[in-house]
Formats: C-alpha cells, sequence, structure tokens
C-alpha cells in the first residue's frame, strides 16, 4: 500500500529530474554544434589562401574584391 501513495507524492520530483536531463542534453548539442560551426569556419577561412603555383601580382595585392 505504501508504494501507491508513494508514487504520486514524488511526481514532481521525477519531473523534475527528468526536465534537467532534457535540459543538459539540449545544452551538450548546443555546444558540439558551436564547436563544429567554429572548425568548419577556420577551414573555409584557408581554403581562401594564394594558389602557391601562381606568381603573385600587384593586382591580386591591390584588389579589394579578391
Amino acid at each position: 500500500m505504501g508504494i501507491h501513495y508513494d508514487y504520486k507524492s514524488k511526481r514532481g520530483e521525477r519531473a523534475m529530474l527528468k526536465e534537467a536531463k532534457k535540459k543538459d542534453r539540449l545544452a551538450l548539442k548546443k555546444a558540439k554544434r558551436a564547436s563544429t560551426n567554429i572548425i568548419e569556419k577556420k577551414i573555409e577561412e584557408s581554403s581562401e589562401m594564394h594558389d602557391i603555383s601562381k606568381p603573385i601580382t600587384l593586382d591580386d595585392l591591390t584588389n579589394p574584391n579578391k
């Protein structure tokens, strides 16, 4: 008989624990997503380097659109 009374009395506590777990999982996902975005940006920036096999001209240095 004690189990049934105890079950409903702890409903709020179980709900709070469940929500805390959910928030933790979401925080981990956000952190992981943010770190992958930073890595992708660094890769994109490094791919914009000048081709080594071509000589660097004055136009390459002074053209702001390149």
